[in-house]
């Protein structure tokens, strides 16, 4: 199956979020046929047959927020009558009248007053808040009742979906994750957001069998427990309990037990915080159990650690973290001090500016003193390099390998930040970065940004990105510093796409530059940062750190 249809124009149709939805259950049922319940072939089947008003409510419904819907409320042009088109949904059960509610859920579908025409007879304070009001009726009235017995003198029905978890593992196998909504195709559709097209090969598909969507929805529910305050040890066996043979399943597990073992950190609870770093492959669990094992006063253990890691840090990061602990952990120890290298001398910017107005950024002003009209300055921070890097590698980027790509709304492979990102591309890449090495790039650069402008990219930042910035940056920026940067982004995508200089200053008539990091009073360069100079001092490409005090105004 190829590329995936959106409504051309959702103005010239008004159910075009019902066609949406229907191009989602043709996908799913091309793509997944092999993993779809029978419940869920059923519910698929049955709606291909429903009067097209009864599908569009549901739809309407199924995207809305919630699960409760007053009749009253529904109102939709193209649907007609609710009533009509809600009978045939509450005859397959899919949507119902008599769902059993408690006084919370009736406090969301009613108005104040409504409330007191309903309720008043139990409530003291007519003039008082709703919020006071549930404090008060929770108590006197902790069962369930339906709509109609909660309301008997309302005018109205409510409508309960009852088939939402249904529609989420729907949603959950087309998105490969349920933080995306249908929103998406009303975006794509307007033209707010632009996805590249990616042709989906068979293996494309995040869950490759029933055990893989019950597996992912269980880690969401499991997340869920965790964020509603269940107790942490009860959540970690649950997970780890889990069996997975799925490698992109197994990084969201580790991605659940790494955030689960910060939280624990957080808080002191360092003994279920080693329990879950222990266990944990995520990147970065490993530097942390080095951490909590010297905050538990488990010197040793964590020097073992840390002398292990340093042989083979998994990072860039690990490796300057770890240069910070183990002078620590071995002092701790009783061991001789050891000297740490000095910081290499880089170019230093003193200046003091006066300061107009409070709302603008320090880098604006040094932006604004440094410009000159023969070498312009601009704040790029991370979004030049990231972009030239993004529009000269787009092809291998957006290579259609299994694992990739799972529908048509990514702004990028789903492997981006795995170890194996740029291994599984290599030849890809090697070709992208062999235009570096006799000129190419510049045209090719410079046709992407036309071809490519306003796609969805996780290097392209296309806000920041103008015609006259490209220009000044391909002619000044030799080939072989970007072939360093690039390189280096692919080192480590996730730790070296951040850090980078906040402004370039450009001298086009003689095709040189100038990058500068700003601190204001009291900023100092972070890791990121400090790894990024180092890096440019190393390839002897022009760097300077700009250290600013505001002038004291006169009155």
């Amino acid at each position: 199956m190829a590329l995936f249809p959106v409504t051309a124009n959702p103005l010239d149709d008004p159910f075009y979020y019902l066609n949406n939805f229907m191009q989602v259950l043709d996908w799913l049922e091309h793509r997944y046929a092999d993993v779809l319940s029978p419940q869920e072939q059923h519910f698929m089947a049955e709606f291909n047959r429903l009067p097209r008003e009864s599908r569009a409510l549901l739809v309407r419904m199924v995207m809305r927020k919630g699960l409760h819907f007053r009749a009253g409320k529904l109102h939709y042009v193209e649907i007609g009558d609710i009533a009509n088109a809600a009978a045939p949904l509450l005859e397959l059960g899919w949507i119902d009248e008599q769902s059993p509610l408690f006084i919370e859920d009736v406090f969301d579908v009613l108005l104040k007053a409504e409330i007191l025409q309903c309720l008043g007879h139990a409530i003291d304070q007519p003039k008082g808040k709703k919020t006071d009001w549930l404090q008060l009726l929770s108590e006197q009235f902790p069962e369930s009742r339906s709509f109609q017995q909660w309301c008997p003198t309302l005018d109205d029905r409510l409508f309960s979906l009852t088939i939402m978890g249904l529609c989420d593992r729907l949603r959950l196998m087309f998105f490969g994750n349920l933080y995306q909504d249908w929103s998406e195709f009303v975006l794509a559709d307007l033209g707010i957001y632009t996805y590249e097209k990616v042709e989906f090969c068979a293996e494309s598909r995040g869950l490759r069998s029933r055990e893989d969507v019950d597996a992912c929805v269980f880690l969401h529910e499991c997340q869920q427990r965790f964020e509603a305050g269940e107790a942490v040890a009860e959540v970690v066996e649950q997970i780890n309990a889990l069996v997975l043979n799925n490698p992109w399943l197994q990084r969201r597990r580790g991605k659940l037990l790494f955030q689960i073992g910060q939280y624990c950190e957080r808080i002191a609870d360092f003994a279920n915080a080693l329990g879950i770093y222990r266990e944990c492959a995520y990147p970065g669990a490993r530097l942390r159990l080095i951490r909590v094992l010297e905050r538990c006063g488990e010197y040793a253990l964590a020097l073992d650690l840390a002398s292990f890691a340093e042989q083979s840090p998994e990072s860039a990061t690990e490796q300057q973290k770890l240069l910070r602990v183990l002078p620590r952990l071995r002092r701790k120890l009783g061991g001789p001090p050891m000297k740490r290298a000095a910081p290499r001398a880089m170019e230093r910017l003193d200046l003091q500016l006066p300061r107009t107005d409070l709302a603008l950024s320090v880098e604006y002003y040094v932006q604004a003193h440094l410009a000159e009209d023969a070498a312009p300055v601009h704040y790029v921070e991370n979004s030049l390099i990231n972009s030239l890097f993004g529009l000269l590698c787009w092809p291998a980027i957006f290579a259609p390998l299994p694992g990739a790509f799972f529908h048509p709304f990514q702004r990028g492979p789903v492997d981006l930040h795995n170890e194996d990102f740029h291994q599984r591309r290599a030849e890809l890449f090697q070709a992208c970065l062999a235009e570096l090495n006799d000129g190419r790039y510049r045209q090719t650069i410079r046709e992407r940004y036309l071809a490519k402008w306003g796609v969805q990219s996780p290097f392209v930042f296309w806000g920041a990105l103008s015609e006259e910035l490209l220009d000044q940056a391909l002619d000044c920026l030799p080939a072989e510093h970007l072939k360093h940067w690039f390189n280096r982004l692919l080192l480590d995508i996730k730790a070296n796409r951040a850090g980078m200089p906040d402004l370039i200053q450009f001298w086009p008539q003689d095709k040189t530059y100038r990058m500068i990091e700003v601190k204001g009073p009291g900023d100092r360069l972070q890791d990121n940062q400090l790894r990024w100079l180092e890096f440019c001092h190393e390839h002897q490409m022009p760097i300077a750190v700009c250290y600013v005090q505001w002038a004291e105004q006169s009155a």
